[in-house]
């Protein structure tokens, strides 16, 4: 119960501010107090703040899907197809950060739900490529490992301190919230992600130092057949 009022009162926090920065510029242009540059300015403020609002409840709704666990759809999925068409899905982001995405590894099947397997490569690729440097590198691979399907994505970036460690996967929890503020990160794309990973039985490991870049390694029981 207190975890539902932190993030209702977070949800309230993290809506509030892109809807006050659109309310701001619009009554400018409205009280006729923009022209010429300075209304193409708070136009693409506007735009910005409705691309957050939208990206934050698109989120958030995906959540609520995940939290309320209805019967979910279960079948033979290759992580590694999976995993290919979300590398190229994020191509173009990779690049506008520049930095550099691949994927290495083969075939490897599990028992899963594919929309809820591409919303977790999706999301820590995403964060991989979001909290890196220039130049910087995502690798994501594909395998196996004892009774396991693993998925790693290594990225050279920022880093996660030990405490923040314990905590990435809190709702709405970033470790910079200025670099988050200013690539648009929302703060739930490893809650989402987790969820998914739990609901696949499997598990997620984080190895990282400041600095020095971070490894999310998650592992998926390769049979497993749901109830």
């Amino acid at each position: 119960e207190q975890l539902r009022r932190e993030f209702s009162a977070n949800v309230s926090h993290e809506l509030k501010t892109p809807l006050t920065s659109i309310s701001g510029y619009a009554e400018l242009i409205e009280n006729g107090m923009a022209s010429g540059d300075d209304t193409v300015r708070f136009a693409k403020e506007i735009h910005k703040s409705a691309n957050r609002l939208l990206t934050l409840i698109n989120d958030i709704i995906r959540l609520s899907q995940l939290d309320s666990t209805p019967e979910t759809t279960f079948e033979k999925v290759d992580l590694y197809e999976v995993a290919q068409v979300t590398v190229d899905m994020l191509a173009m982001s990779a690049q506008q950060h520049r930095v550099s995405l691949q994927l290495e590894g083969r075939k490897c099947y599990v028992y899963g739900n594919k929309q809820m397997l591409e919303d977790l490569i999706y999301n820590l690729c995403d964060n991989a490529i979001r909290y890196n440097v220039e130049n910087g590198l995502v690798c994501v691979t594909v395998g196996e490992v004892d009774d396991n399907v693993f998925l790693a994505v290594r990225d050279t970036g920022i880093g996660i301190s030990k405490e923040n460690q314990e905590r990435v996967f809190e709702r709405f929890y970033r470790v910079d919230k200025s670099r988050s503020k200013q690539t648009g990160g929302t703060g739930l794309g490893l809650a989402i992600a987790r969820n998914a990973i739990l609901l696949h039985r499997g598990s997620i490991k984080i190895d990282s130092e400041e600095g020095q870049g971070t490894v999310f390694t998650v592992k998926i029981p390769i049979i497993y057949v749901s109830k």
